[in-house]
């Protein structure tokens, strides 16, 4: 298994396919499956070189306890140094929630070597909540007790009845038990306790940095389910600010788009790519 060292964190990563590459950034209580859902990971293969990563805390990735690196900017540089290990001079980016927070803080800082960069079910700040730091703090512990104190079964079991933002798409699917088994196919690799420090440690900042979206010139794709509800207003106003930025919008999907919407999410992400090759 491919494993890269920085910062402290050994690293995992998937590369698979050939041509032009592109890097994949899964969101919070997610891994590397999340983009194998059946047919998305196969399809950019056929043409791409298709990279995807486990961000810190999460699924095979590894990171120094003392120093664990949960916060937007690490991961966004994660991102870069997985690049440099490969040797990578410019690649596609495609990101997915927390992945997305990460992807366009950095984006803001320097979109140089990004040939594209996918947005999906995200947002440029790294807290829903608004308020004070304190508030925010103490909204994220308790998200994170939740973690601590529940197994996964018992987490699962729970959305029966309280599916919450996240899973709402997913729940009121007629496909529902399929897709809630993929779900959970990726999500119960990861460590609850490693995930509850990640939440107590990423999820600091309610601005959406406008400035800063203005300042990314790359293309990029935003993407959002229109039951993704959390993420509606964020998606509109990234693509409201990011100069010359596309939308889309899934409806009837909710927060996972990659697996309540596969065909479209593959069919609407290469042809981004197809329109914007390295070369340029």
């Amino acid at each position: 298994m491919p494993f890269f060292n920085n910062r402290g964190a050994k690293i995992y990563y998937e590369d698979s396919g050939q041509g032009e590459p592109v890097i994949a950034v899964h969101g919070l209580i997610e891994s590397v499956g999340y983009w194998s859902v059946p047919g998305f990971a196969a399809a950019i293969e056929k043409n791409y070189r298709f990279i995807p990563m486990d961000m810190r805390g999460h699924g095979r990735t590894t990171e120094d306890p003392a120093n664990p690196g949960y916060d937007a900017e690490t991961v966004g540089d994660d991102i870069i140094a997985l690049a440099d290990h490969l040797g990578l001079a410019r690649f596609h980016l495609i990101t997915h929630s927390t992945g997305g927070f990460a992807a366009s803080r950095y984006a803001m800082r320097d979109c140089g070597r990004f040939a594209s960069l996918v947005l999906s079910d995200t947002a440029s700040y790294t807290s829903v909540v608004p308020g004070d730091p304190e508030a925010i703090r103490m909204f994220h512990h308790r998200f994170a007790r939740g973690f601590e104190k529940y197994s996964w079964d018992e987490i699962f079991a729970n959305l029966e009845k309280v599916p919450g933002p996240f899973f709402r798409g997913i729940m009121e699917s007629a496909g529902r038990d399929r897709l809630l088994a993929m779900a959970r196919a990726m999500i119960e690799v990861n460590d609850r306790n490693r995930v509850a420090a990640f939440i107590r440690s990423f999820y600091r900042d309610p601005d959406p940095m406008v400035e800063g979206l203005r300042r990314i010139t790359c293309p990029v794709l935003v993407i959002y389910g229109g039951k993704d509800d959390l993420f509606i207003h964020s998606s509109r106003l990234m693509a409201r600010e990011i100069p010359g930025a596309e939308i889309a919008e899934y409806e009837g999907a909710g927060h996972f788009t990659a697996i309540e919407a596969a065909e479209r999410l593959m069919a609407d992400v290469l042809g981004f790519f197809e329109k914007h090759p390295c070369a340029n």
